[in-house]
């Protein structure tokens, strides 16, 4: 059969995907009563927007007979109509339907002309003036940009999703840019990964054992381990997962990795390998701690160490709290570590009310704003988190605290450590100017962070730093079913179930398919608990799994969440795999130094404007705007990750848990997940995953040597 050719413009888009560019589109042609149905690879369906269609006639066992194309050209529109659905299609940002009426009404067919190369006469319309038209100008420029690369990147059979994305990391010449190395792509872009590259390479001709794609598996392999947090990997564990990855010689890879080597690209250490900046960072926290250490606190000559609160009417501390007091009192960094209930909240406030009597200036910090809050309320203290204690500049794209503008202050309390990764710590360090202390607190029980290296694991493991672990249970504590169970969990036992029929702050509901699991998950947000313990479906219930995938995944749960506590999804966006839709909890994926807000962030859609193509996102009572480009680093938060959870507390959590996270039933896994709920936890799942959970200590040891650096560094000063 030959091919056929129709031409038409676009009635409406029945689906169209973002990440393929498959759609499915209703045509209107000359020379067809009705509009028709044409499926096929389209960069960016417009309403309005001409086309030709080359492919071939079929039927669709479904949906009948159908236009399947082979190509779709795009057409500027020619009528009136045409261009006025086109420009009012959200395609060019700041231009709606009113707006598109005006444009087309005052320069008819010329409007395109108009607006690309004689755009000061948008001026002879009321009400335009140079900011307008400026801003129209560039958004026109910036849509045909992308569109160049849109036309690349599905030219060589990639999708589009991340066009715009592509386009503010490289600018105009973006293709440029990924035609001399495609593989920067999946260091530079998020949402890309290798694979996605490696085809790109591949479709440019680049040959399988090329160097350049030697050189990129390497770094790719030692960039996943960063993001499963290792530092580093050993030097043959490296060119093994290469060569499976490439499918090309072992030799070809070590070749590789020599030149690499020799460029100092990567650093091979100890018979680890690194990325370079990794490497370097590990050195400098090491002797930015071995600095600090040194002396004395500021307030050493002003306490009585005999006269400490120890004992009051009101405060009466443990023998291991009396003893983490003195060691915080008497040196300039002390760690303070344990487990839920065990008066690290009270000691920290103890320490702070004898270093406050001194006059001596306190400044508290925490990895994230919910924590931050925390830790506000329970000293009385202003806190902050990191990153708005160092001040990020947008400017230099910095930190404005560091060794040159340190911290100001005498001490720096540290809370949540255990999620704190290399890159922040050694940043934080950096501002800790001579003369102050620091007290590190956390628990080392917890998953450690996100990112690369395990810092308070190995601070506590150097042995070259005071540390106090507290172990007692205080009485008050011993009265909640959550610090009981984590502290089983962390033990290796079942945790105990409450009575259902009674009231308690933990429950285990057995559910044996996932199904089941699904259903009694979604009574238990929409009725079971608002109803007996009265918390808010939205705000106050939190759904923590294991996983992103499968049924219990937190994709698969938010799908189902959405759609039962938002009624508001009918009207909503499709972005980026996910839809949108005013009422959305959603969560912060990546660290965004502009906007200032950050990974694990939680929020809270308030507006969606589908004609300047923005959103709004309340976080912590800030209103944060987002381009509609900008929503991969956004996703649904009524589920999250446990891993995502870290160092936030939530009224109430519910876990599923169930065979299915077979490769994540893990014990500090399911530790971390239950020490996030305030007031309420519930399990649910079957009874044998929890078991394995309990009894799988597999949280590994990462591939770090910060606890050796930290150990020569000091033995360097004694």
């Amino acid at each position: 059969m030959t091919d056929e050719t129709l031409t038409g413009h676009i009635e409406s888009i029945t689906f169209h995907s973002e990440e393929t560019g498959f759609s499915v589109l209703k045509i209107k042609t000359k020379t067809h009563p009705h509009p028709l149905d044409v499926t096929g690879q389209c960069l960016k369906p417009v309403p309005g927007e001409h086309i030709e269609c080359t492919g071939q006639w079929s039927h669709h066992s479904k949906y009948g007979r159908q236009f399947q194309c082979s190509h779709i050209r795009m057409i500027p529109p020619s009528t009136a109509e045409g261009m006025e659905k086109y420009l009012a299609s959200g395609l060019v940002k700041g231009i709606g339907a009113h707006f598109a009426k005006r444009l087309v009404k005052a320069f008819g067919d010329e409007v395109f002309n108009v607006i690309e190369n004689t755009p000061e006469r948008l001026k002879e319309l009321e009400g335009i003036g140079p900011k307008r038209q400026k801003e129209l100008v560039d958004a026109w420029s910036d849509q045909k940009v992308i569109r160049d690369i849109i036309v690349f990147l599905h030219s060589h059979g990639l999708g589009s999703a991340r066009a715009m994305r592509i386009y503010k990391t490289y600018g105009e010449q973006a293709v440029q840019h990924i035609q001399q190395n495609p593989y920067r792509l999946a260091l530079d872009i998020p949402g890309i990964g290798f694979k996605t590259a490696d085809q790109l390479a591949h479709q440019l001709g680049i040959a399988p054992d090329a160097l350049i794609r030697a050189y990129a598996g390497l770094y790719h392999t030692l960039q996943m381990a960063s993001n499963s947090g290792h530092c580093a990997l050993p030097t043959e564990t490296l060119l093994i997962q290469t060569e499976t990855l490439l499918s090309i010689p072992y030799e070809r890879t070590e070749i590789a990795l020599k030149h690499l080597l020799s460029e100092g690209q990567l650093i091979e250490d100890q018979g680890h390998c690194f990325l370079r900046e990794i490497h370097e960072l590990e050195g400098e926290l090491a002797d930015q701690l071995a600095r600090i250490q040194i002396g004395t606190p500021p307030w050493a000559d002003q306490i009585n160490l005999n006269a400490l609160p120890i004992n009051s009417t009101t405060l009466q501390l443990s023998p291991s709290q009396q003893n983490a007091l003195i060691t915080a009192l008497t040196h300039k960094v002390t760690i303070i570590t344990g487990g839920p209930g065990v008066g690290k909240t009270t000691l920290v406030q103890t320490i702070l009310n004898v270093i406050r009597s001194t006059g001596a200036s306190l400044v508290l910090c925490a990895p994230t704003g919910r924590a931050a809050k925390r830790l506000n309320t329970a000293t009385e203290h202003v806190a902050k988190t990191i990153h708005r204690l160092l001040e990020f500049d947008p400017v230099t794209y910095g930190f404005s605290r560091h060794q040159h503008h340190p911290l100001e202050g005498d001490v720096l309390i540290i809370d949540e450590a255990s999620m704190i990764d290399l890159k922040l710590m050694t940043q934080l360090m950096r501002a800790v100017h001579d003369q102050m202390a620091v007290i590190i607190v956390g628990d080392a029980d917890q998953l450690p962070s996100v990112g690369p290296g395990a810092v308070l694991t190995d601070l506590i493991q150097s042995h070259c730093l005071p540390t106090v672990c507290l172990t007692e249970i205080f009485r008050q504590a011993q009265h909640s079913q959550i610090i009981l169970n984590a502290h089983k969990i962390n033990q290796g036992y079942m945790p105990h179930s409450g009575d259902p029929d009674q009231l308690s702050d933990f429950y285990l509901i057995s559910a044996d398919t996932l199904e089941t699991q699904q259903r009694i998950i979604l009574s238990l947000i929409q009725s079971r608990i608002p109803k007996r313990f009265n918390f808010d479906p939205i705000e106050d219930i939190q759904v923590l799994t294991p996983m992103q995938k499968g049924p219990l995944g937190a994709r698969a749960l938010n799908t189902l969440l959405q759609a039962a506590l938002n009624p508001n999804t009918d009207q909503g966006i499709d972005r980026y795999g996910q839809h949108f839709a005013v009422g959305d909890k959603v969560l912060q994926t990546l660290n965004n130094y502009d906007k200032q807000v950050f990974n694990g962030d939680l929020g809270l859609i308030q507006h969606i404007d589908t004609t300047q193509q923005v959103i709004q996102v309340l976080f912590d009572q800030r209103s944060i705007e987002y381009q509609f480009n900008e929503l991969d680093e956004l996703t649904l938060a009524y589920a999250t990750t446990i891993h995502k959870a870290q160092g936030s507390e939530f009224p109430a959590v519910i876990i599923p848990i169930a065979m299915s996270h077979f490769m994540l039933l893990e014990r500090h896994l399911l530790y971390t997940g239950v020490t996030r709920g305030r007031q309420l936890v519930v399990l649910v799942g079957e009874r044998r995953a929890v078991k394995m959970a309990t009894q799988t200590n597999q949280a590994g040891a990462r591939h770090t040597q910060l606890t050796s650096r930290i150990q020569a560094c000091l033995s360097r000063i004694d």
